[in-house]
């Protein structure tokens, strides 16, 4: 189901960035779903009529779906390529999203049931998370080493861009015009970005300059068996639990403790959103100058340990008096948008050196791997966020995000690394 070689030989290499700009449309689409609809929570609390724990739940249930579903999709583009995962699986996202519409959406005088709610989400997520391992795939296959890390993390500011989206437009719909015209937005984004894969997204004409190099610093197993491989792979879903952590449960956070109005709340995440795409885009092209991915990781993950661990300091310091207080409100609302561009600043950094070292023809069995960590963890933290909260409180919530970047430190940046990056650079040197 690939192209062949002829059919691909009419592309020209600058055709590269179309399908960058293809898979970042893609998962833009997808974003503005999965990290757009948490932003429209306080709203879905009271549409729905969802206590805390019934909403964490459901809005983690859209993550357990990409969860599930990102290693076999992963493991079809390998072997199918990344068109027709990207075409099939925006195609029925946007199917699933106008049955949502139709059937899923609360309405004057009536309110769905929650089995119809959350297995909608969770048939979203099921279906959507084809365009992540789809997409990594692309940008590997059609890009050379010396532009892989800048080229990944333009396709990872797709997500706070989808994000920002979301959290500019999705709420402002929910209120004036209903969930019901809410999905219905998200099916014709999906649609708009499947016709872009279908019109752009091809296999290379030949194998990206620097390959060789590369995939023979590559191991010869495969990912699945790679032990180095899950030590990223957990590293990154680990670090991605205080990320899920604002964006999920970010806007609640801000309206029951902080008693932030509804402009100030848009403003925080659009801020997020936008300062990690900003983010991304920045450390993927420094990082390929100074090929210094590792210290990079390293360096995200301290300086989110200290930044979600002062915000928990800040909230014990407030207690009570947080609406009281202009001055408080105001640091609240900025530590936890720079905590939240800190900790989502380094997605493309991570997933390059996950797919450098699984190689390009096995990017998509290792993004896959990367996505199901990730998801999982996005379906873990909203839904656990409310028992922490039973338990201790928003110190306890911010806390625990402090000692999620603590753990994943050392799973990012495994020792190993130093020493394979000496090789990997001992090895390009000398076929240059």
């Amino acid at each position: 189901m690939t192209q062949s070689p002829s059919s691909s030989s009419t592309f020209s290499p600058r055709h590269r960035w179309k399908v960058l700009t293809a898979g970042v449309a893609a998962n833009a689409a997808f974003s503005v779903a999965f990290s757009g609809i948490p932003m429209t929570a306080v709203l879905m609390r009271t549409g729905y009529q969802l206590d805390n724990t019934t909403l964490g739940l459901v809005l983690g249930l859209m993550g357990l779906g990409i969860a599930v579903s990102e290693l076999p999709w992963g493991l079809l583009t390998d072997r199918w390529g990344d068109r027709p995962v990207l075409l099939m699986g925006l195609g029925s996202t946007a199917i699933a999203l106008v049955a949502m519409a139709l059937w899923a959406a609360p309405a004057a005088g009536h309110i769905p049931g929650l089995g119809w709610l959350g297995a909608g989400l969770l048939l979203v997520g099921l279906l959507g998370g084809s365009v992540n391992g789809a997409s990594g795939r692309a940008v590997m296959t059609w890009f050379d080493a010396s532009e892989r890390g800048l080229a990944m993390s333009i396709r990872q500011t797709a997500v706070p861009l989808g994000g920002g989206i979301g959290a500019l437009v999705l709420p402002f719909v929910a209120l004036h015009f209903g969930f019901a015209a809410l999905y219905g937005l998200l099916a014709l984004l999906c649609a708009l970005s499947a016709a872009m894969s279908w019109a752009w997204v091809h296999e290379p004409p030949i194998a990206p300059r620097g390959n060789k190099t590369v995939e023979a610093a590559a191991p010869k197993s495969g990912p699945l068996r790679n032990v180095r491989v899950w030590r990223i792979v957990a590293g990154i879903g680990i670090l991605c639990a205080p990320q899920f952590a604002v964006l999920s449960f970010g806007t609640v956070f801000l309206h029951d403790f902080g008693h932030a109005g509804f402009a100030t709340i848009t403003a925080t995440m659009v801020f997020t959103q936008v300062g990690a795409m900003v983010m991304r885009v920045w450390s993927g092209r420094w990082t390929d100058r100074r090929r210094n991915r590792p210290a990079y990781l390293r360096a995200c993950s301290a300086l989110s340990v200290l930044l979600f661990a002062g915000l928990a300091v800040l909230v014990m310091v407030s207690g009570t008096h947080a609406a009281d207080s202009v001055a408080l409100r105001i640091a609240l609302v900025v530590l936890l948008g720079v905590s939240g561009v800190s900790v989502s600043a380094w997605h493309g950094v991570a997933y390059t050196e996950l797919a450098t070292l699984a190689g390009a023809a096995r990017a998509g069995t290792a993004l896959g791997m990367a996505n199901t960590s990730v998801f999982l963890v996005c379906f873990v933290t909203p839904f656990s966020i409310p028992y922490l909260l039973a338990l201790q409180g928003w110190p306890m919530v911010w806390l625990a995000a402090s000692a999620c970047a603590l753990v994943a430190m050392p799973l990012l940046v495994p020792r190993p690394a130093v020493a394979d990056q000496k090789v990997a650079k001992a090895a390009l040197s000398r076929s240059t």
